[in-house]
């Protein structure tokens, strides 16, 4: 939703042009400015800008929802800077999202206007147009003479309206001009604006604002409190000034603004000479998101000393406001800044500062931990600039502590992809194994790619909102719609009882009647005239329940025996005699958390009711539209012939736009017949997240057999999935899981066996890779786990339990791993593997707070499914229409003609019925088969008349088929890959080909904080013949970002009573620029071939997920290279997401080990608990407190009391 807004500057006279997001603009607040839309900037029908045809051309789009957002983001800052470099080019991208691509093309696209271009080989910079700036829109005249309120400044005085973008270049302007030690606290500022938020907040977000505001995670409001800053107010009865200080963060009524009081402006004061002041921010994501917790610490000395005369120190995060150490500051005034001094003010602040249990997004003890962990980076800030100050008064830091005053500085990525070019001989116009820009990237650059909600408004059109459950497990007692339908535009309220037809299905139910199974569940539609009328009235429904038992945990599950599905269960060998032969026997356990699917287009539904027959269209943006056409009849009780189904495109959906839509289209539908009017339903992120599920969770247990040398005798395997409140797609991961459980390991001795957990959550369904993204982690946690035990190198035991030679699968499939082998080597050889080993434990050795980890995972992934029909596909060609962008090429191949002939039509039931879903990453070449099978047909009715004239046009010679009663209709259909699974033998050839790879990833990670950064990545992948390589290698990079992802950050909450905390891109963060590795390489394996599918290919849809796991591992063997020097146990198990709190709290130090040591006391001595002893009430002062654990919080604990021999546990609930 990102617009360019322009606005006039009288006093400069320039016009600034900065990004916005539209969602966040009142209209009130444009009055005087011009704003440009993606519209604006160029298209189709006028003329393309340069920035439109790049990101085209770089092949910068996928599913394109993103895409006008990145255009207006870097038209912005071309308005401001024609030629960016890099670094202003990733920052412009800070606030923008996208889910396909990995980003990587979308900055090399952009990287054409910087002076450093950094485009690949799949696009031809020679192609790209100059910039044009008469083509950019001029500011209106009318506007520059408006009154505009331009920029209080004065020396040091900021404007209170100054937006946190202006004030960033404010002080970029300020600081070279003024001497060094005059800007400590300007430069502090500037560190904070970095991460702060993207650049379209920074660009609305004022200076005012924020500090009043006064969130707890605001990272500048800790800076000025810390640098003395002044609030200078007005109101009618005059002007006044208050410190920024604690009180007033605090809101401490005599140190607050008063009712009538505005902030005009903010003093800044210079720094002094002995004085340093820093600021310190943690985040689950570097850039554009909310800190965990942020910090702003300041020391004055006496001058020509290191005695201290004034310090403070302020923490965010911590509490609901930034809250102030003064306490401890006040304590450790004249004291010298030595190791003494530090202990006792990490005792000191550890006692003073409370961090709550109930603290939003938990996370108590990492909290705590960067508490200590800031303080001590700031005492060797401290210490180290003294020395530069002072250099003999003061001795030189311990080299392997210089590593701690070193923060990450991100850096542009750069990519490479190599891939494997065409014949010479080919023909030009045949576009099959070329780099082939997107049918729609054009439209996707320039906003006319039409999604389910910009199709117009049809004749009286309704909206539809829905009312969800807020209890997990509960008996509806009674529904009162009587409020909602008084409401004004509200037409009607549809349920269970207005459905004429039957409820949902076996699984699932489309509205819940007489009980409700998760938080979120549906329960009624509130159609209305406006959406937001509907959206307001859904609180007006009330809902009475009574309270079932409740299972939310995959543990909980197990022990009420709570499952979706029978076990399933493989085994080869004789895994119990393998045992008694082993040297040593190790057994553990992983749990890989959920996954949000987060498409960039929410849940869309537009339904259009017919006048006739009961016929009805529904614009759906799904991966089943057979699915939903079946489901809706079913729901009207009418013949699925009258329901015609149109997907033009969507925009993103891997895997959760499949069973769970058609229950949304179903409600839509419903409400549309009982109405008679088109329904418009479209979900917000926040319902969307709470009603459909992601990827499942999963529990695993290990029991591996090894010997001496490494070689992996004996492996068993206990798998649970968490599968929500029904089955949806469980029963398929779960079998997913069991089949790919061991990876690339020939293990001769095998078993697994799983089960799908039924729970009160919303229910989990398949997200891309699904299945063995989380099996593969559990077979690289055993391998990691024998190597560890016998001290030897990862890579050493991974390759040595390989695949090597023809053989089976533990279900008896055949498998050739050659080619894996061959990745193998290829990825050891460019990655430069063992040299960067070596240099990585070189640099550990020098480098005790900042660790380095290297990691080579290989892959074999298996593509499609164990049955045959959902390979089958059919398709109906009349002359070039119906096909998707990578089998235009398929289609240019078979009929030999231009690409200028195609036109891309949308996908409906009406002409293609029963379609499989598209998953699996088969739909290139089983659709490609029946693509492949129509042109045949077609071009074999032809052949004679193009013999008779050999150099006549497709124009000519259609006509003359035409005009001698040749059919030029053909129908393509492909029966599908032979595959087939016996679940009672555990046997059988389950998937049509395997897909080989292997990735090496190298990170640094930061000990203090659990921060780390991604250096580099090379994935070689066998990719066999290309038909796109540019599409392949999208999805190649896209599938391992989204692994990233997955593996290190994104990571779905939930309460004890079963509500999704991790509503939105706010608490939920899934990977954006600063996430790409700096060096990412991707090499498609040359020479290999496929000769089961389609042109040799190979589907790469899913394929890439996983390897993302070698972000994982590097960093685990970061966090073991930190253990090792603590001197720690080295067998230890990390779980998924390896997130920050994560790798901080297994980093094990001195800081670690004082929260633990200096739990802290009564925060309050008016506090008081009331204890029931047989009958006695006794009153008490809270004694000593101590958080509960990670893990332990989630589950219902949240602390314990110890007063004196008595302690007092507290839990979330009474049970």
């Amino acid at each position: 939703c990102t617009v360019m807004i322009s606005t006039y500057n009288a006093d400069s006279k320039k016009i600034r042009h900065y990004p916005a997001n539209s969602c966040l603009l009142p209209l009130c607040s444009l009055y005087g400015l011009a704003v440009t839309t993606v519209e604006g900037v160029g298209s189709t029908t006028t003329k393309l800008h340069p920035i439109q045809q790049r990101l085209a051309k770089c092949h910068g789009s996928q599913c394109g929802f993103c895409t006008p957002g990145m255009v207006m983001s870097m038209y912005s800052l071309l308005r401001n800077h024609p030629e960016p470099s890099m670094e202003q080019i990733t920052a412009a991208l800070d606030g923008n999202l996208c889910r396909c691509t990995g980003y990587r093309p979308i900055i090399d696209s952009f990287s054409a206007f910087s002076p450093v271009r950094m485009c690949s080989g799949l696009c031809k910079p020679e192609e790209f147009h100059p910039r044009d700036p008469t083509q950019d829109y001029i500011f209106p005249p009318e506007l520059m003479v408006s009154d505009q309120s331009s920029i209080n400044i004065c020396c040091i005085v900021i404007g209170a309206a100054t937006h946190l973008a202006q004030l960033r270049d404010i002080l970029l302007s300020l600081v070279p001009e003024l001497p060094a030690e005059k800007t400590k606290i300007y430069r502090t500022l500037l560190k904070q604006l970095r991460t702060l938020a993207g650049e379209q907040i920074r660009s609305l977000a004022s200076l005012g604002g924020h500090i009043v505001s006064r969130g707890s995670v605001w990272d500048l409001n800790p800076v000025l409190a810390a640098g003395n800053a002044v609030l200078n107010l007005a109101s009618i009865d005059g002007t006044r000034q208050i410190p920024l200080n604690d009180e007033f963060l605090t809101k401490v009524p005599e140190a607050d603004l008063s009712p009538m009081e505005v902030i005009v402006s903010v003093f800044i004061p210079f720094s002094k000479e002995d004085e340093f002041i820093s600021a310190f921010r943690q985040a689950e994501r570097r850039k554009n998101a909310l800190s965990v917790t942020n910090s702003s610490m300041k020391v004055l000395f006496q001058p020509g000393t290191d005695v201290i005369e004034d310090l403070a120190i302020f923490y965010g995060g911590i509490s609901d406001t930034t809250v102030s150490a003064r306490n401890s500051c006040l304590k450790l005034k004249g004291r010298n800044w030595n190791d003494q001094f530090l202990d006792e003010a990490c005792r000191l602040i550890l006692e003073e500062v409370v961090v709550s249990p109930s603290a939003p997004g938990g996370k108590v003890e990492y909290r705590r931990s960067l508490l200590v962990s800031f303080f001590f980076r700031f005492y060797l800030e401290v210490l180290h600039s003294l020395k530069m100050m002072y250099p003999f008064q003061y001795p030189d830091l311990p080299k392997e502590y210089m590593s701690a005053l070193s923060e990450f500085q991100e850096k542009p990525p750069q990519g490479m992809q190599i891939y494997q070019d065409v014949n010479p001989h080919q023909l030009p116009q045949d576009p099959v194994g070329r780099p082939i820009m997107h049918e729609s990237g054009i439209k996707h650059t320039t906003g006319e790619a039409v999604y389910v909600d910009d199709i117009a408004p049809a004749d009286g059109q309704l909206y539809m909102a829905v009312v969800t459950s807020t209890r997990a497990h509960a008996k509806i007692l009674s529904i009162d719609t009587s409020n909602a339908l008084e409401e004004p535009g509200v037409v009607a309220v549809v349920m269970a009882c207005d459905i004429p037809g039957e409820n949902g299905d076996a699984d699932e139910k489309v509205f819940a009647e007489d009980e409700v199974i998760y938080i979120g569940d549906i329960i009624c539609g509130i159609v209305a005239e406006t959406y937001e009328c509907a959206r307001n009235a859904r609180s007006k429904v009330k809902i009475e329940y009574q309270d079932l038992e409740l299972i939310l945990t995959i543990e909980e599950a197990i022990e009420h025996n709570s499952f979706l599905s029978k076990e399933k269960k493989i085994e080869k060998g004789n895994v119990e005699d393998a045992f008694e032969t082993v040297d040593k026997i190790l057994e553990g356990e992983i749990h890989v958390g959920g996954q949000e699917h987060f498409y960039l287009e929410t849940n869309s539904i537009f339904v259009i009711p017919r006048k006739e027959d009961k016929q009805m269209d529904l614009y759906v943006s799904t991966q089943d539209a057979s699915n939903a056409q079946e489901l809706v009849a079913s729901v009207l009780d009418v013949p699925a012939n009258r329901i015609t189904c149109h997907t033009r495109r969507v925009g993103g959906a891997f895997g959760g736009k499949g069973l769970k839509t058609s229950y949304f289209v179903a409600a839509a539908a419903v409400a549309a017949h009982k109405t008679g009017c088109p329904v418009r339903f479209i979900l917000e992120r926040d319902d969307d997240m709470r009603i459909t599920g992601g990827r499942h969770p999963l529990w695993g247990k290990y029991k591996v057999g090894f010997m001496t040398d490494g070689k992996i005798k004996a492996v068993d395997l206990e798998f649970y999935v968490n599968g929500g409140c029904t089955l949806d797609e469980s029963e398929l991961v779960i079998e997913y899981v069991l089949l790919k459980c061991p990876n690339a390991y020939d293990i001769q001795n095998f078993r697994c066996r799983g089960r799908a957990c039924k729970t009160n959550l919303h229910s989990n369904t398949s997200l891309r890779g699904f299945g063995f993204a989380q099996a593969g982690l559990s077979a690289e946690t055993w391998i990691a786990a024998v190597a560890d035990y016998l001290y030897l190198p990862h890579d050493e035991v991974r390759e040595m339990n390989m695949y090597k030679n023809v053989t089976e699968t533990p279900y008896k499939e055949e498998i050739d791993p050659t080619n894996l082998v061959v990745c193998w080597e290829e990825c050891l050889e460019k990655s430069d593997y063992y040299k960067r080993r070596q240099a990585a434990e070189e640099f550990n050795k020098q480098n005790y707070w900042k660790k380095k980890g290297i990691a080579i995972i290989p892959m074999k992934f298996s593509v499609g499914y164990n049955e045959t029909f959902y390979h089958q596909v059919t398709l109906m060609f009349q002359k070039p229409t119906l096909l998707k962008l990578v089998l235009i090429p398929i289609f240019l191949h078979e009929l030999k003609i231009p690409l200028s002939y195609i036109h891309n039509y949308e996908r409906t039931t009406a002409t293609i019925p029963n379609a499989i879903v598209t998953s699996g990453s088969i739909g290139t070449e089983v659709n490609g088969k029946a693509v492949q099978n129509a042109c045949q047909i077609l071009r074999k009715r032809l052949e004679p008349i193009m013999e008779k004239n050999p150099d006549g046009k497709w124009e000519n010679w259609i006509k003359e088929a035409y005009e001698g009663s040749i059919s030029l209709t053909a129908t393509g259909y492909f029966k599908g890959y032979p595959t087939n699974m016996d679940w009672e033998k555990g046997e059988g050839h389950a998937f049509p080909y395997f897909v080989f790879a292997a990735a090496c990833s190298e990170v640094e990670i930061d000990c203090l904080t659990g921060d780390h950064e991604n250096i580099r990545t090379d994935i070689v992948m066998d990719a066999s013949f290309s038909i796109n390589p540019a599409i392949d290698i999208g999805q190649i990079e896209g599938g391992f970002i989204q692994g990233l992802g997955l593996y290190t950050m994104e990571e779905l909450k939930f309460s004890p009573e079963g509500e999704l905390y991790t509503l939105g891109p706010d608490t939920y963060k899934i990977p954006a620029v600063c996430d790409v590795p700096e060096h990412f390489r991707v090499y498609l394996l040359p020479n290999s071939r496929n000769p089961i599918a389609i042109y040799s290919s190979r589907g790469m849809g899913e394929a890439g997920v996983f390897l993302g796991s070698s972000v994982f591992f590097a960093i685990r063997d970061a966090v073991a290279a930190a253990r090792k020097e603590r001197g720690l146990n080295r067998n230890f198990t990390l779980n998924s997401p390896l997130n920050v709190e994560r790798i901080r709290m297994v980093c094990a130090d001195r800081f670690t080990e004082m929260v633990k040591t200096f739990p802290y006391k009564n925060p309050s001595s008016s506090i008081l608990v009331l204890f029931n002893f047989s009958g006695i009430y006794i009153f008490t002062r809270l004694g000593t407190y101590y958080p509960a654990m990670p893990g332990l919080f989630e589950k219902g604990l949240v602390c314990v009391w110890m007063l004196g021999n008595i302690s007092v546990v507290i839990c979330h609930a009474m049970s």
